[in-house]
């Protein structure tokens, strides 16, 4: 059994403890998921201080609604589709969906290179965190989940409430916007 096999079989457990009511099982999943939770939260809102204010949310979720949790997905991608709902929110009330660059929705995928090995041959983490942030949020949200949380499509799906061929259509587009820009400032050479 793999980690990830173990921590989600571990997750389920807890669930089903918090959904009976224990104190003490919510409490140990803050401690094992809490900083996941909240590098997911930071990664999307940009301020420590909402991210914090999405964790609780969320963990308030888990306990009022843990019973809700029906295995159909992953324990954490049911949390983190909860985390996702919560950012949504406070994007929303910040406007911050509006200070990023849409991205072009009629670009084809070409024979080019995978996108990827611009951004993987990239040393300066600077220019990748830059061309990030200038992604859409719903882009940034597909390949948070894939590259950082290494999950794959499907799940990623379920975490933003949006069809499978959505999810890859998002990819495909920020993978043709991080190449451009890091290709403009020179990074990916």
């Amino acid at each position: 059994m793999s980690n990830r096999d173990t921590e989600t079989e571990c997750a389920e457990e807890l669930l089903g403890q918090i959904a009976a009511g224990s104190e003490a099982a919510l409490e140990a999943f803050y401690r094992e998921h809490h900083a996941r939770i909240f590098a997911f939260a930071l990664k999307r809102c940009g301020d420590p201080v909402v991210a914090a204010e999405i964790l609780n949310e969320v963990m308030l979720e888990v306990w009022r609604h843990a019973s809700r949790f029906s295995g159909r997905s992953s324990a954490m991608t049911w949390v983190l589709g909860i985390a996702n709902h919560k950012i949504l929110d406070a994007l929303r009330r910040r406007g911050r969906d509006a200070r990023h660059d849409e991205l072009d929705d009629t670009l084809v995928d070409d024979d080019t290179p995978a996108s990827f090995d611009v951004i993987a041959g990239t040393q300066d983490a600077g220019a990748v965190r830059h061309c990030l942030e200038r992604l859409s949020d719903a882009h940034r949200t597909v390949v948070h989940l894939a590259f950082y949380d290494d999950m794959p499509y499907p799940e990623i799906a379920a975490v933003v409430d949006c069809p499978l061929g959505t999810v890859k259509t998002r990819m495909l587009h920020a993978r043709k916007a991080l190449r451009r820009c890091l290709e403009a400032l020179g990074a990916g050479q």
